[in-house]
């Protein structure tokens, strides 16, 4: 029998992780809905066409890590409001590729300025070399989290 019965969330690596990247999405959507008029899912995608541009819904919902009924319904909003299109794929007649307009790359600009300055904010309090590892470290870990056959491990008796 385990010596506790219920997690140490001050120590439980997923539930941390959880914690923080919900934490850090609620204040970004309520931050970009206000200045903006978008979410964070739509700003997510943004920044992913501006990398990446001419690419379709399930490439950014592998990359992003959302459901693609999330990626549709925010591919959506933004298409409405101009800040992308999508054209059907010279190779695949079944597949739409979506591109940022010069709206969205105008918007993508203003966004991503307030989004470098949050981040400033949060690791503020970190030296150089410890954003440096925090970065080598969730990169380790994202490499080990398949988003659609996460860790399973056995469960013993």
């Amino acid at each position: 029998m385990p010596e506790s019965s219920h997690l140490d969330l001050n120590r439980y690596v997923p539930g941390l992780l959880t914690f923080l990247a919900n934490k850090l999405a609620t204040g970004a959507s309520y931050c970009y809905r206000k200045r903006f008029g978008i979410g964070v899912v739509e700003w997510r995608m943004l920044s992913m066409l501006a990398v990446e541009d001419h690419i379709t819904a399930n490439r950014i919902s592998q990359v992003i890590g959302l459901d693609k009924s999330a990626i549709s319904r925010s591919l959506q909003a933004l298409e409405t409001g101009g800040y992308v299109s999508s054209q059907v794929d010279k190779s695949d007649a079944r597949r739409y590729a979506v591109s940022l307009t010069t709206a969205g790359k105008q918007l993508h600009e203003k966004v991503l300025k307030v989004a470098l300055e949050r981040e400033r904010r949060l690791l503020s309090d970190l030296s150089p070399a410890e954003i440096d590892l925090l970065i080598n470290l969730l990169g380790r870990l994202h490499s080990k989290v398949s988003y659609t056959n996460d860790y399973d491990p056995p469960i013993g008796d």
